[in-house]
């Protein structure tokens, strides 16, 4: 029985450790952290671990496109590409300049606006983000499961098994996390490589196929043809079907997630990292560049080798379209080499995912108090989301096509609300060319999201379902914390300081009449002394300091309060700017508290209005029946009563 508590301890301390990884930094830098550290990597390593998102939708990308453009798929994967390269790529250049620091395009929607419109935007993209990794998680893990199941090798013994083997690799996944991340970059590259090596070998030996069979460029073109009369016909419904092949742009949300780990310039500074942006930019450009030339490859290969049957539901080539030309043209031998680089890369296509969602949420929500603290745990967030993973496997019963839908809306989204920011960014700062230039980016995106969520609504629904429970569970949490003292820390400038030093010479402890200021002048102060001091008692011999707070944006939960000092007449007055009234009144009594080693007072009036009003007030205003919730904060902030700074209310 007496070892219990210590076993539990442990496991406590090793769960909610914030920073399980080797390199502390990692996915969670701050914005005092853009220096050079000893974890950062060379931007092309950095890329591999995007790459393992990004490249592994080659396992999957061709079978898509030949379902939902049949012959057309080359033309409509040439749509793809040049949406990639002119659209999706300069765009992320963009907003790899703009928020250095592994914050995503999410930040810049965040600066665009203030105040409690800002946080719900954020907890409605971050319902799409979690859309969008969570079904990069299981339809990576899924489509790894097809390739297993396929494999001539495996077939008779894991037929049937398929969610058994994707709910495995979730597992696998998630002890990675749990066990740390440190050597993620390693394995990513050595993945990458490898797979982007088999496939081009793949794609290489499918040209030479068409090379020495001349009949199926012949047989391409003639079905092209008898669907479609004229060239125009053929552009018109590449573009049509565009929206469906939008899982190859994954990975470009990743590619700016990931940005704290890109090694920079020595000179870097926290506002100019200018050597990491370059670096981002080589990266993402140079993914962007080998993917286009990948998916074009593949598409061609594909398309003109593989019966069309065979692409279909329950088809050899469904979800593992290089993979089927791999067995079917350089034997099962390099074909099952193949599938097990494919199968490691979807696996570990998870990872990046992952690595994005741990940045994401301890970045954001506990921040906002939209979170318990414990959200800035590794991995316990990796618990919660193998398990939502888990939830979503078995729905969709590891189906790579049905998740396809729900997969294009999350990355849409993201890729959407990035294109906004950045068009409005630049309209803002007077760039018009490129605020038009980025319109028409945005314009396609908006056209593409919304086809996808017509003809695939599941995605919408799914993505709904996550902003919804997201809604909740910040509201519940916020209500929760709200009695947490939330100033991190608290300053004084000269002028308070030195008003401190005076009230603490001639009269400790310091005693503080709470004000709301309204005339600001001689009288207003005069009156509130008199009438706090008959209500509470409090003898005009004593020293008494007026305490007044502004609330600059109370949508915030946490912050930094500054004080600063006015003398109105004989009346002595501290200011501060915070949040929440009671939060800033209540961490300014600690401060002096700790200055002068006795317990500051403060002196309240109490509140006319009723107490669901006040209540509304203080969670949306950070205002409300200040004096109850003061003492709140205090008693939770110091159990101890004795040493608890003093709260009175009269009246």
């Amino acid at each position: 029985m007496t070892n219990e508590v210590p076993d539990r301890s442990r496991f406590r301390t090793w769960l909610l450790a914030s920073e399980q990884q080797p390199d502390p930094s990692g996915f969670y830098e701050g914005e005092q952290e853009a220096t050079a550290h000893q974890h950062v990597k060379p931007w092309w390593k950095v890329m591999c671990l995007t790459g393992v998102d990004y490249f592994s939708t080659l396992g999957y990308q061709p079978g898509i496109a030949a379902l939902a453009a049949g012959a057309l798929a080359p033309i409509a994967t040439l749509v793809l590409v040049l949406v990639t390269l002119f659209g999706a790529l300069p765009m992320y250049r963009r907003v790899a300049k703009e928020s250095p620091h592994g914050d995503g395009s999410l930040s810049m929607l965040e600066r665009l606006l203030s105040y409690w419109p800002s946080k719900v935007l954020v907890l409605s993209l971050i319902g799409f983000v979690a859309t969008g990794f969570i079904i990069t998680i299981t339809l990576s893990a899924a489509d790894a499961s097809a390739h297993l199941v396929e494999n001539p090798f495996l077939t008779d013994a894991l037929h049937g098994r398929k969610v058994w083997l994707t709910l495995a690799l979730l597992v696998m996944l998630a002890a990675v996390f749990l066990k740390g991340f440190g050597e993620a970059i390693g394995i990513a590259v050595v993945l990458v490589v490898a797979y982007i090596g088999l496939s081009a070998v793949v794609v290489a030996n499918g040209f030479w196929h068409i090379i020495e069979n001349p009949g199926t460029f012949t047989d391409w073109t003639n079905a092209v043809s008898d669907a479609h009369a004229s060239p125009l016909a053929v552009l018109g419904a590449s573009l049509l079907v565009f929206p469906a092949l939008a899982l190859g742009l994954s990975g470009f949300e990743t590619g700016v997630v990931v940005m704290p780990l890109v090694k920079g310039d020595p000179t870097d500074t926290v506002a100019e990292p200018v050597g990491r942006i370059r670096n981002a930019k080589k990266l993402l450009t140079t993914a962007a560049l080998i993917m286009s030339v990948m998916l074009m490859g593949s598409a061609i290969v594909t398309t003109f080798l593989i019966p069309a049957a065979e692409f279909e539901p329950g088809g050899e080539a469904n979800g593992r379209a290089l993979a089927f030309l791999a067995h079917e043209n350089l034997g099962d031998g390099f074909g099952t080499v193949y599938d097990v680089a494919t199968i490691a890369i979807l696996w570990f296509a998870g990872s990046s995912a992952m690595a994005g969602l741990l940045n994401i949420v301890p970045r954001y929500l506990p921040r906002y108090g939209m979170a318990p603290d414990w959200a800035r745990a590794t991995r316990p967030l990796v618990l919660v989301f193998t398990l939502i993973s888990a939830v979503v496997t078995v729905a969709f019963r590891a189906d790579v096509d049905a998740q396809a839908g729900a997969y294009a809306t999350g990355v849409l989204a993201l890729m959407t609300s990035a294109a906004v920011a950045v068009t409005l960014t630049e309209w803002r700062r007077g760039h018009r060319g490129a605020a038009a230039f980025f319109g028409v980016v945005a314009a396609v995106f908006i056209y593409t999201i919304s086809v996808t969520i017509l003809d695939r609504p599941e995605g919408l629904l799914i993505a709904l379902i996550f902003i919804a429970m997201i809604v909740v569970i910040s509201l519940v949490s916020r209500i929760s914390r709200s009695t947490e003292l939330r100033v991190q820390k608290v300053t004084f400038d000269d002028g308070a300081q030195e008003l401190l030093d005076e009230v603490l010479v001639k009269n400790a402890p310091v005693r503080f009449i709470a004000n709301k200021t309204q005339a600001g002048d001689h009288e207003e102060y005069h009156e509130k002394s008199l009438d706090v001091r008959l209500d509470n008692h409090l003898d005009i011999s004593e020293t008494a300091v007026f305490l007044e707070v502004e609330v600059n944006d109370a949508s915030d939960f946490s912050t930094q309060v500054e004080v600063t000092a006015a003398r109105v007449g004989h009346h002595r007055v501290l200011r501060a700017v915070g949040p929440s009234v009671p939060n800033v009144l209540a961490a300014v009594l600690l401060a002096v508290s700790d200055q002068d080693d006795m317990r500051s007072h403060i002196y309240f009036e109490w509140s006319e209005r009723g107490p669901g009003q006040n209540a509304l007030r203080f969670l949306f205003a950070g205002e409300g029946d200040v004096p109850p919730l003061t003492h709140e904060i205090l008693r939770r902030a110091v159990p101890d009563a004795a040493k608890r700074p003093v709260v009175h209310v009269g009246g």
